[in-house]
């Protein structure tokens, strides 16, 4: 029973922090959606204010295929990256942050195309309940690494070497969990992190991995709801 009510209680907290980010968004404007649960629920508030015309003209580029079936569904006009000219607001979830708006993502698989997004964006908006967020970076979640299958032993044996714990990510059947790309993902725990970024540059100096969850210095505003309401965190 009490983990019933904390789900429905994170769930109305995720519905906040999305309705307080649609309220960010403009006619005319072309929007990038990130991946996670948070922004499932925006895609959904975006749709119902389309539908009612509380919004409209507004084009969004969904970075996954979850999210893009979603935004489909609801009729959400919808665009792929390469069909825009710029990306005027980009929401996207957290798997943990920090105070300066640093954080961990890739929960879902779809990091690759979220920092995409992300960088392509000058307006990047994280949405997320306040359980995210972290003193540091590594404290409650591991560094999704999303490698090539390719040798995928010997990328693990370097992410070792670099002090973490590596578990190979699998799916629901048990199987090596895919990305849209058809790679895989080695979680790694590393405890704490005390230099991210320069575990961000040992990550991107390895030939093989593609991608990895740190993502650094991107957000430029997060907002966060819990139980003391929401809370609207600008990086410095």
């Amino acid at each position: 029973m009490g983990g019933a009510v904390m789900n429905e209680t994170m769930k109305v907290h995720k519905q906040e922090a999305a309705r307080a980010a649609l309220e960010l968004v403009r006619p005319g404007m072309v929007v990038g959606l990130g991946h996670g649960s948070t922004v499932l629920w925006a895609v959904r508030l975006l749709g119902q204010w389309l539908h009612e015309g509380k919004l409209h003209d507004v084009t969004t580029v969904p970075c996954s295929m979850l999210v893009e079936r979603e935004a489909r569904a609801l009729g959400i006009p919808l665009k792929q990256l390469d069909d825009v000219s710029r990306l005027d607001l980009v929401l996207d979830g957290a798997d943990e942050l920090t105070p300066n708006l640093d954080c961990i993502k890739g929960g879902g698989g779809a990091l690759l195309k979220e920092k995409i997004l992300a960088q392509a964006t000058g307006k990047l908006v994280l949405i997320a309940d306040s359980s995210k967020l972290s003193p540091a970076l590594g404290t409650h979640w591991p560094v999704p690494v999303e490698c090539i299958p390719w040798g995928r032993r010997f990328q693990a044996a370097f992410l070792e070497s670099l002090g973490a714990t590596v578990v190979l990510r699998r799916d629901a059947e048990g199987r090596a969990f895919q990305t849209e790309q058809g790679n895989i993902i080695l979680d790694c725990d590393f405890g704490p992190i005390a230099d991210p970024a320069r575990l961000a540059r040992q990550l991107a100096a390895r030939a093989g991995i593609v991608e990895h969850g740190l993502f650094l210095g991107m957000a430029g505003e997060a907002l966060l709801a819990g139980p003391q309401g929401l809370q609207r965190l600008r990086r410095q």
